[in-house]
């Protein structure tokens, strides 16, 4: 059994497990060819103007340089984004993101007050936007860049709607003291 399905309950049913949108890794791409024909033009420019040692020299500190941009601005955008969960499952919505400081967040079902998203023109487009999820005791929390936004806006509405029945019908019953006192 591998992660989310560790961290959750015996009977606790898994409706979503998503990485944030791909969109996020957009800049970080854009970067890593920009520095790549940026480097691609300082080796050949070195090839065709230096000679010895110094071209040597040239292209290993070109490659030094390109590859600590690389892993700078690209690498860690992608572990970053490989390392973020948001969760769903019929009764919390769990939150986990971090490599080295594991961070993470778990609000049960039966304390969202309300849920609601929030996406732009682009983001309509690429099919994502910000879940806002509120409770009664907090500020709201905002999740940004959530794949397929209305779905999960939906699906978590009508879970926070299903609890929030099943805590109504509990505690409307009349003779549940009465058979609790009896047993």
């Amino acid at each position: 059994m591998g992660y989310p399905e560790d961290a959750l309950a015996a009977d606790e049913e898994l409706l979503l497990h998503s990485h944030p949108h791909w969109k996020m890794l957009l800049l970080p791409a854009l970067t890593f060819v920009l520095v790549t024909a940026l480097a691609g033009f300082a080796i050949g420019a070195a090839q065709a103007n230096l000679d010895g040692d110094v071209r040597l020299w040239t292209v290993i500190a070109v490659l030094v340089i390109w590859l600590a941009l690389v892993v700078w601005r690209c690498g860690a955008a992608l572990v970053r984004w490989k390392s973020t969960h948001f969760i769903v499952t019929d009764r919390r919505v769990l939150i986990r993101h971090g490599i080295l400081t594991h961070t993470g967040i778990d609000i049960p079902m039966g304390r969202i007050s309300n849920v609601q998203f929030r996406h732009g023109l682009v983001d309509r487009m690429l099919g994502t936007g910000t879940l806002i999820i509120g409770s009664a005791s907090e500020d709201d929390l905002e999740y940004d860049d959530i794949p397929r936004v209305q779905k999960v806006h939906s699906m978590l509405y009508h879970q926070v709607f299903d609890a929030m029945q099943l805590d109504r019908s509990e505690s409307d019953r009349p003779d549940r003291d009465w058979d609790d006192r009896r047993r």
